[in-house]
């Protein structure tokens, strides 16, 4: 899975990379510690070629069109690949409202099966330093009690594979640059297209260009968010509070 993650560019430098039109929204503060229902960037398609994209802000938590109250929020951060395209809350987005979400990095816990210490935090990124492009969903929902218009997304994962695995059993699903256009059509899937736009996020090495080294858990709080998060630690050594 992916809950927690690191966003510290701008709006305009996202622009530049995603070569998106100008933002004309207001912009979202760095962030290394991002949690879920935080306000965070996502790109999305303006037209069927998806060349054409605009910047945009949601809520990291993606709310169903039909749902009837926001509850579902917090628990859909994530959209599994292998169920997106048939799982209610996530088809009709799957269809018409693809996204990229951008990340500096992210930060994952290692689970009991691998060779590090269960929940020992790992943090995630291009080993350049260069933003990633993260496959994911977004959808618009009216709050029915107050008429409040809401857009909010989610992150795709998949199976993780080679060291990722080591950590952890899920990664989010990274899209190089020349995958970009084809996801953020805005044209809307029919049946016959799901297995092709389903292609588009299967690639041979999806942690190619990754590396990761153990962090202090102060991540785990999200009231925590200081740039000293991603910073490594030695495993084994104590770690202070303050």
């Amino acid at each position: 899975m992916c809950g927690r993650f690191t966003l510290t560019v701008s709006a305009d430098e996202l622009a530049r990379q995603f070569r998106t039109a100008k933002p004309t929204i207001d912009s979202v503060p760095p962030n290394f510690n991002v949690s879920p229902t935080t306000p965070i960037y996502f790109i999305k398609g303006e037209d069927e070629s998806g060349t054409q994209r605009c910047l945009q802000i949601a809520k990291w938590g993606l709310i169903p069109a039909w749902s009837k109250d926001a509850s579902r929020a917090s628990n859909a951060i994530n959209a599994r690949v292998e169920s997106i395209a048939e799982k209610p809350s996530f088809r009709e987005a799957f269809k018409s409202r693809r996204a990229l979400i951008p990340v500096t990095g992210y930060y994952e816990w290692a689970t009991e099966l691998g060779p590090y210490p269960p929940k020992q935090p790992f943090y995630i990124h291009n080993a350049d330093q260069s933003p990633l492009a993260i496959a994911g969903l977004y959808e618009h929902w009216v709050n029915p009690a107050n008429g409040e218009f809401i857009t909010t997304t989610a992150i795709i994962t998949r199976e993780a594979v080679g060291q990722l695995a080591t950590i952890h059993h899920r990664m989010p699903v990274f899209l190089p640059e020349d995958r970009w256009s084809q996801w953020l059509s805005s044209k809307s899937i029919q049946s016959s297209d799901e297995e092709r736009t389903l292609k588009l996020l299967d690639l041979p090495n999806p942690e190619a260009g990754l590396t990761f080294h153990p962090v202090s858990s102060r991540v785990n709080s999200a009231l925590n968010s200081g740039s000293d998060l991603p910073e490594p630690i030695v495993l084994g050594e104590p770690e202070t509070l303050f």
